[in-house]
């Protein structure tokens, strides 16, 4: 479904992506882990079009996309739910919901897909009318993933789901990405919680100075000397 083909990036003078390469099929969900600052954020920014790479190229569903700008390649069926989550605070869940849906022209559509989101996320169900800036920092969470996948994409990509929030919300919120998985939608998730991640992933990438370093089934990422020192401690 995509493939990322030697991608340099970055910030105006400040490259931050160096050759970075790799693959995902559909329907896999794959982690991209890495210490702060090895480029996750910007590989998403990247693919979502938020960031125009200076080289290489991006390959969605058989087509070329490099450099589409982000509301282009939502259309195509790419979801970024940053790390900042973007919410309109002065708008009520339902309303963000429906923000969400904003290229579905089927308005039934739009309200099954409302109803599958409740149905994953019930505490958002019940606060369907609250404002969303007056949510606490987990419901927010669910909410920008919620919103993330009201338009039907083929590839969603979630950026640090888990940071600032509690154990219990952390684990609510992987239950949920693992019945999108299950639904079939093709995930990639950036996270700091790597072994958690590698738990629930089919592969992984390890990202260090904004290179590839490692690749392979999460499993044996966990089992990776080099993945054991520097991010669980082993």
């Amino acid at each position: 479904m995509l493939e990322i083909k030697n991608i340099n990036a970055g910030y105006g003078y400040l490259q931050v992506l160096w050759d970075v390469s790799f693959k995902i099929s559909k329907g896999e969900f794959i982690a991209l882990v890495g210490p702060n600052g090895a480029g996750k954020s910007t590989t998403l920014k990247t693919i979502a079009g938020l960031i125009k790479p200076k080289s290489g190229d991006i390959i969605f569903d058989g087509k070329n996309i490099t450099g589409t700008p982000a509301n282009l390649t939502n259309r195509m069926g790419i979801s970024f739910v940053s790390e900042s989550l973007n919410l309109f605070t002065n708008m009520s869940i339902y309303e963000n919901l429906l923000l969400g849906a904003f290229i579905i022209e089927d308005k039934q559509k739009q309200l099954e897909n409302i109803d599958f989101v409740f149905d994953l996320f019930p505490r958002l169900k019940a606060r369907r009318n609250q404002l969303a800036g007056t949510l606490s920092g987990g419901e927010r969470k669910m909410l920008a993933i919620a919103r993330g996948i009201m338009s039907n994409p083929s590839l969603l990509m979630v950026d640090e789901p888990s940071l600032g929030l509690a154990p219990r919300l952390t684990l609510d919120v992987f239950d949920a990405l693992e019945v999108l998985r299950q639904s079939g939608m093709t995930i990639l998730l950036v996270e700091q919680n790597v072994n958690t991640t590698l738990h629930i992933t089919d592969r992984g990438y390890v990202l260090e100075q904004g290179q590839v370093i490692l690749e392979g089934p999460s499993r044996e990422l966990l089992e990776n000397d080099h993945v054991k020192k520097a991010f669980l401690g082993i």
